[in-house]
This record gives C-alpha cells, sequence and structure tokens, in this order.
C-alpha cells in the first residue's frame, strides 16, 4: 500500500519562500558589503607593479591631506610632503584644506590592533580559564556559587558601551594609567571575560566524569586529574571561547575610544616616557 506524503498547505509554502527570500537577502547584502569593501580597497592596497602590493601604505603612519589649487592644478599632498614643499613654494594657508588622517597609511593601526588582541585575550584566557576550573571542579553548587553564575551571565548582556565607561573611570582616571594599551588590554579583557568562562566552564563540565573517577582511583592528585585527563579534552570549546572573543576584542570600537585610542597620535605605543602610558 502506498501512502502518498501529504502535500503542503499554501500557508506553509508561503512561510518557506519568505524564509528563503528571507535568506537570499541577507546574503546578497553581506555579498554586496564585502564585494564594496574589497573593489574600492583594492586600488588602495594592490598595485599594477611589482610586488603588486602597497608597502608604503601598510608601513606608513597615517598623515593629514593637505588639498589646494596651485598654479591652476589641484594639489592633494600628505602632512610630511606637504612641509617639504612649502619650503621651496609659496602658497596662501586660507587657500589650504586640511583633512586629517586621509593620507599615509594604517601601519600603526595594524600594530595597535594586534597589541590590543593579544594583550587582552591573555588576561581574559588566564583569569577565565582558571576561574571555569574553579567553578567546574572545586566549589560546590551552593547559593553563593549560584548567584556567581547568574552574574556572570548577566555581565555578559552588558553592552561595551558600559564597559568602555567603566574603564575609563577606573583604569583611566582612578589608577591613573591615562588612555594607553594598558588601560585598553584591562577593559577589553573584563568584556570577554564572562562569554570565556561561561565556554569554558561548559566544555570542563561536558568531560565524562568517569575520567576524573579512574584517575583518582589511581592515587592522582584533583590537580594532576585536570592538568592530564580534564583539561586536553575540554581544550576544543575552550578553543572556541577563545576565538569567539579575539573576534569581538578585534572588532570593538567603544571600549577603545574611551580608554586606548589617540585622536591625533600616529606614534608607535611603545613611544612613550611612562610605562603607564604604553
Amino acid at each position: 500500500m502506498n501512502i502518498r506524503p501529504p502535500r503542503r498547505s499554501l500557508s506553509q509554502s508561503v512561510v518557506f519562500w519568505m524564509f528563503r527570500f528571507a535568506t537570499y537577502f541577507v546574503l546578497a547584502c553581506a555579498t554586496y558589503i564585502f564585494l564594496d569593501i574589497g573593489i574600492k580597497g583594492a586600488g588602495t592596497v594592490f598595485t599594477t607593479k611589482p610586488p603588486f602590493v602597497n608597502l608604503e601604505f601598510l608601513s606608513r603612519a597615517p598623515e593629514t591631506l593637505y588639498v589646494f589649487n596651485y598654479q591652476g592644478a589641484k594639489q592633494t599632498i600628505g602632512d610630511r610632503d606637504f612641509r617639504e614643499w612649502r619650503k621651496t613654494h609659496e602658497i596662501d594657508d586660507s587657500e589650504v584644506t586640511s583633512v586629517a588622517y586621509s593620507a599615509g597609511g594604517i601601519w600603526p593601526c595594524i600594530v595597535g590592533t594586534a597589541l590590543l588582541v593579544l594583550g587582552s585575550m591573555v588576561l581574559a584566557l588566564f583569569i577565565g580559564i582558571s576561574s571555569a576550573i574553579y567553578l567546574s571542579e572545586y566549589s560546590r553548587n551552593g547559593r553563593i556559587v549560584r548567584i556567581v553564575r547568574v552574574a556572570i551571565l548577566n555581565l555578559a548582556g552588558v553592552p561595551s558601551i558600559v564597559f568602555g565607561l567603566f574603564g575609563f573611570g577606573l583604569f583611566v582616571i582612578f589608577f591613573g594609567w591615562n588612555v594607553s594599551l594598558l588601560a585598553g588590554w584591562f577593559t577589553l579583557g573584563l568584556m570577554v571575560l564572562p562569554a570565556i568562562i561561561t565556554a569554558s566552564e561548559e566544555s570542563l563540565r561536558a568531560v565524562p566524569q568517569g575520567l576524573r573517577e579512574g584517575s583518582l582511583a589511581l592515587g592522582a592528585t584533583q590537580w594532576q586529574t585536570i592538568r592530564k585527563n580534564v583539561l586536553p579534552y575540554a581544550l576544543p570549546g575552550i578553543l572556541t571561547s577563545s576565538i569567539l572573543g579575539i573576534s569581538r576584542v578585534a572588532g570593538e570600537t567603544a571600549p577603545i575610544m574611551f580608554t586606548a585610542a589617540y585622536a591625533t597620535r600616529d606614534t608607535m605605543p611603545w613611544s612613550v616616557s611612562r610605562f603607564s602610558d604604553f
């Protein structure tokens, strides 16, 4: 006896195609954005001559762009070249228009982003994994521990602008670290800490209890059991949390603007006179 599958109703078909068109629309928007960035940026990053990469753009500091008319021709010169040009040419300052950070390169931006991600993730992973090990392996499921877990989950939903204001008030003003990489490290590290703790604790809890009991039965200490039998199996989940943390740290703007960004500075982060200004 052949049983025919039931036909889709009209409402089911309409909902199905609505979801499909919504998915296609999101993919089309994402494709347009990436293509727009790639096409417009390719003319700056890549060149038609070997080595086919604009090394000057990737290795220079950003500069102010000066736009002016000289002898009937429009000139666009960076800050350093403009200073040298003015030594041999005369021009009225009222005829010169300047645009901040529209010339030069992005080398300090690349270095600053890499240092921010590296420093904040070192702090966040060390504190986050240590906290997850304590909550999963050492603590008892009492009232205080449950309150701590709820607080961690609530912190994961706090907007980044709140962490930026908190870091500005605590690290920049109260501790006197000024706007520096050091303040940015601690602010961004605290921001991704809840996600790392939660994901790492879930990974540790997913390890079978029999591995712990077998290790303890053979005479291993609890720390040896955690280090040899639990952490290796929980490592994939911990790495996943670290990747998510890196992506959030590298893409944040508000906390960096309050704690680590200089609007008028084009030198390297280590070109400072005090350690707290790093």
